[in-house]
């Protein structure tokens, strides 16, 4: 449409010029020495168009001959950015493909080409490094001039990452702190080199900032802290150390079973049973856990009876508990009532038999005397435990992940 917009114009255009030139009769002299030259208006102008545009083209002509070469050079640079740039494409591709190899070599072409050679460099670091070749990466790394002033974010993510990868936390760490700035990606390492260095107590503050930024859930934030919190106490091995580890876990923490049974074991294997006692009891009024009332069984305080009082307590709502019945046979066994306590561990067995169960049998009835019988539940306590090796052997060997074999 627009084209036959315009040559209605120029048809306009040239009718207007046409009747126009028809009206008008001047003229135009031109006088030389020894020559007189008349022309008409008309004719003047279309000689001076036509002379113009003659002298326009000559010196486009001229002008576009003395920059031909430039002109090359450009095109030339063009063709070249536009294959660097297709290369550099092409490596990505290929790396993120799992084709370290060939992303290696299309990167070295591309940065052959006019690529920035630090990209470069970092894309074919990470290829070496997928391809199990330190010496060709550390070689790409060096390229690469690092300021400490204005650090180059990629690379140092890149060479932490990497670090990582070969299980140099401390080294990974190091390249993180040039940053001063810390993004989410940034976070994500430091969180797991901290884990890997067994920094727990560093760890949940990490969490909360991950968990402001979308990368955990509120669950797998809830999860993550509470590994943490574990792995804390667990690593203490001095009842100083470990009492105000304790006193750091959050409250909501410190009725979190798992976490609790953590603090009461290491509390256990310090010898400091009163505190464990303490520890499993708030634990277990505030939500009952089998693997805790096993535990409370060995944490022979002062006061035992105190103990096997309570522990009838919890009975009366757990009755079908077998590992509160175990942890009330050890209490009795400890006091000496044997009576109750093999009453109550011949209860447990036969709600749940365990090898522990058979264990604790057998040694009240070799404390009584009853040699026979004792190697009847030590027979079937070993029995147990192996049936229960085996099972976890065929576990492991499954698929890889725990699950039995089809």
């Amino acid at each position: 449409m627009r084209w036959l917009i315009w040559i209605f114009l120029l048809g306009a255009l040239a009718a207007v010029l046409t009747l126009l030139a028809r009206m008008n009769a001047g003229y135009v002299l031109v006088v030389l020495p020894g020559h007189r030259i008349e022309l008409s208006v008309n004719f003047a102008v279309v000689l001076l168009a036509l002379g113009f545009l003659l002298g326009y083209f000559l010196v486009r002509l001229l002008v576009t001959t003395v920059e031909l070469p430039a002109r090359v050079a450009r095109f030339r640079a063009a063709r070249r950015r536009e294959s660097a740039h297709g290369a550099l494409v092409s490596a990505l591709r290929e790396f993120f493909a799992g084709r370290y190899a060939r992303a290696e070599k299309t990167v070295n072409r591309a940065v052959a080409l006019g690529e920035p050679a630090d990209l470069g460099a970092i894309v074919a670091a990470r290829a070496a490094h997928e391809l199990r070749a330190p010496d060709r990466r550390d070689r790409y790394l060096g390229q690469i001039e690092l300021n400490p002033k204005k650090p180059d974010i990629a690379l140092v993510v890149s060479r932490a990452r990497m670090l990582l990868d070969e299980r140099r936390p401390e080294d990974a760490l190091a390249a993180l702190a040039l940053l001063p700035k810390k993004h989410t990606a940034v976070l994500r390492l430091e969180l797991r080199a901290r884990q890997r260095m067994g920094q727990w107590d560093l760890v949940p503050a990490l969490i909360n900032q991950l968990e402001k930024r979308n990368v955990f859930s509120a669950d797998q934030a809830d999860t993550e802290r509470r590994h943490a919190w574990r792995e804390l106490l667990r690593q203490q091995s001095e009842i100083t150390a470990l009492t105000d580890a304790w006193k750091r876990v959050p409250e909501r923490y410190r009725k979190d079973t798992t976490v609790t049974a953590v603090a009461a074991q290491a509390y256990h294997k310090l010898g400091r049973y009163a505190e464990a006692q303490a520890i499993i009891e708030r634990s277990l009024d505030a939500e009952w856990d089998s693997g805790l009332a096993a535990l409370y069984g060995e944490c022979g305080a002062a006061d035992t009876l105190r103990q096997i009082e309570r522990a009838e307590r919890w009975l009366r709502d757990h009755r079908e508990d077998g590992a509160l019945l175990l942890a009330l046979g050890r209490l009795c066994a400890q006091q000496q009532l044997w009576g109750k306590a093999q009453s109550y561990l011949e209860a447990s067995l036969s709600v749940e038999p365990s090898y522990s169960v058979h264990l604790e049998l057998a040694r009240l009835h070799e404390k009584l005397g009853r040699a026979d019988d004792a190697r009847v539940h030590y027979r079937a306590s070993l029995e147990l435990a192996v049936d229960e090796l085996r099972a976890g052997q065929v576990r492991r060997v499954g698929d890889g992940r725990g699950n039995p074999p089809s």
